[in-house]
């Protein structure tokens, strides 16, 4: 038996490694994408809900890349969060699901990290910046909190599993302005971004394709391994 029956996964690169390293588990769960940003997140889920796919309360995991804010974690490190923060300081934090997280840390063992995670609603793109919020949390994502708090409400277990992308050391193309209203991300904006600072975007590049290649092989192995002793 799995131990998730739906994945949630942001859109694009992210989705398609998953559904990667998916393609030789049997009877699969269930992978479905979000945008980016907090309030397109929020309104695709409650579409999602509407449509039943939460009925019964699934045991849901959350997937994708993060950035790392600490030194320690480098690109394709993966880390399993505990807690979510908001960079809006009126919103509580928020638990992932702990026994659903404790079953996915033995299945895969101390090679993931278990961390606090911060959710912010632009991309963190500069080092100084990074520096401080590393007084705050280890990584930082664009989904996770929305996710979290909308699970919350309906009472559904959910636990989330990411992969580092972007060390803290180097700055990254302030891609905030790619994404429309929607959460989805404008390939020519994203483009014209990366190429006003190439050396930054090379190193998100290849943190990412790191990154990518570590989600694939997670995927798999947490669907496909029996559970550590």
């Amino acid at each position: 038996m799995h131990p998730v029956q739906i994945i949630l996964v942001p859109q694009g690169a992210e989705y398609q490694a998953v559904c990667q390293g998916l393609k030789q588990v049997s009877h699969p769960p269930v992978v479905l994408s979000l945008p980016v940003g907090s309030a397109p997140v929020r309104r695709r889920l409650e579409q999602l809900q509407q449509t039943g796919y939460f009925a019964n309360q699934p045991r849901v995991l959350m997937m994708g890349l993060c950035g790392s804010l600490v030194p320690p974690l480098q690109a394709g490190d993966p880390v399993l969060y505990q807690t979510v923060l908001s960079r809006s300081s009126s919103l509580p934090p928020l638990p992932c699901d702990r026994a659903l997280t404790n079953t996915l840390h033995q299945r895969l063992g101390e090679q993931v990290l278990l961390v606090t995670a911060l959710t912010s609603d632009r991309v963190i793109c500069t080092v100084a910046e990074k520096r401080v919020l590393s007084q705050e949390a280890s990584v930082v994502d664009m989904e996770g909190y929305t996710a979290l708090e909308f699970f919350h409400q309906t009472g559904t277990p959910i636990a989330s599993l990411r992969v580092v992308s972007d060390d803290c050391h180097r700055d990254i193309p302030d891609l905030s302005a790619a994404f429309n209203a929607a959460g989805n991300l404008q390939p020519g904006k994203a483009a014209i971004s990366m190429f006003r600072q190439p050396l930054a975007a090379a190193h998100l590049i290849q943190g990412s394709l790191q990154g990518l290649q570590e989600l694939k092989r997670l995927t798999a192995m947490l669907l496909t391994e029996s559970p550590n002793p």
